[in-house]
């Protein structure tokens, strides 16, 4: 039987989805959760893995953004650790799909040296980064990753044309086993969004940080790498789960037609609906959420940078009392926003529930 965990990740993005091969289970890793979740709760369900002798078949890294990446570094630097010591490691790893800083923005062009050059003027860079809350640092983490799949003999991106995950260089569908994966993002078109995007920042910054005024840092557009953000309807035993990272509603829209998924009338229904960008209102619009639906929504939020945006659950719940559907609302955390929604729009009016992961778990499991 396939499942999938939503894992505890606060205000990132964890899952771990298990469907069947040949009678073999195998393990799909999207997002590693911010820094703390690999500690908490994602090592003991790897261990778990592991001890089933079984492998994480793939790993996909949605973006760079700190609360999707870390604790997938966390991992990658425990196993590293745990090889030089010849002791056993966490889990194995088969492949990682990433779009990381050096493939998607860097190629063929100097702005990884430019941004190398700017970063070498800041003493204690990660630190500086960090306390501005700027996703700069995704750059540094996003290679980081490179560095360790390249140190424990992972393979990157394999089987997608110029090492680039999007959805011009895997434009079959993939199928490993039960799983069927049709690609949604980033686009060619996105990632030429991107870099003309961080170009811009450098134009505008560069002079300003190698000349030591670090404090322009924290004006970089946190929004950036939402941009490249590695997008999939995934398919199990005829159940449909779309994974969105943080992308945008407009590109994923245009990549669901593009990809001939909607119907005559605009419209594509889903099993389950992982919320782009923690329910941000930024990412979403009430008329995207009206032709995109879905019975069951996954959002992984705890109330921090106001996500869930209460905007976009009453978006939700009003879209489906509209089609006389009853949803679920599966909320990693409950938040303000979420009491707020209860509060205003009564459960038993418009035909929703919400189930939160409990105080002491690590994750909630579905079966598919």
């Amino acid at each position: 039987m396939a499942t999938l965990k939503i894992i505890q990740a606060e205000h990132g993005d964890c899952f771990l989805l298990t469907f069947d091969k040949n009678g073999n289970n195998k393990n799909m890793l999207i997002d590693g959760g911010p820094r703390g979740t690999y500690r908490r709760h994602l090592k003991d369900i790897l261990l778990n893995v592991n001890s089933k002798n079984e492998i994480l078949d793939f790993v996909v890294l949605s973006h760079v953004d700190s609360d999707h990446i870390s604790g997938l570094l966390d991992l990658l630097f425990e196993l590293e650790e745990q090889r030089v010591n010849g002791e056993q490691e966490v889990v194995a790893i088969d492949q990682i799909w990433a779009n990381t800083f050096q493939n998607t923005i860097g190629a063929n062009n100097d702005i990884v040296n430019r941004f190398q050059a700017v970063m070498s003027t800041v003493n204690n860079m990660e630190s500086v980064m960090s306390n501005s809350a700027i996703e700069v640092l995704g750059i540094n983490q996003g290679n980081k990753l490179r560095i360790q799949a390249l140190k424990l003999d992972i393979d990157l991106n394999k089987g997608f044309d110029d090492e680039l995950i999007s959805i011009d260089t895997a434009t079959d569908t993939l199928e490993e086993g039960e799983l069927k994966i049709t690609m949604l993002g980033p686009s060619k078109e996105n990632l030429e969004e991107l870099r003309l995007e961080w170009m811009k920042w450098l134009e505008n910054n560069e002079n300003a940080i190698m000349s030591g005024d670090f404090d322009v840092m924290a004006n970089a557009d946190k929004s950036k790498p939402n941009l490249s953000s590695i997008m999939f309807l995934a398919e199990v035993n005829g159940t449909t789960i779309l994974f969105t990272g943080d992308g945008r509603s407009d590109h994923l829209y245009d990549a669901l037609e593009s990809q001939n998924l909607l119907d005559s009338e605009g419209k594509i229904h889903l099993d389950f609906f992982k919320v782009p960008h923690h329910a941000s209102n930024r990412n979403t619009t009430k008329t995207f959420l009206k032709k995109v639906t879905a019975d069951k929504y996954i959002i992984s939020a705890n109330g921090r940078h106001h996500n869930p945006d209460l905007a976009t659950l009453i978006w939700l719940v009003e879209s489906a009392k509209q089609r006389n559907a009853n949803i679920e609302l599966i909320i990693t955390n409950e938040t303000s926003a979420t009491r707020k929604l209860l509060e205003e729009y009564p459960k038993q009016e418009y035909g929703y529930k919400i189930t939160y992961l409990e105080e002491d778990e690590s994750f909630a499991l579905i079966e598919i």
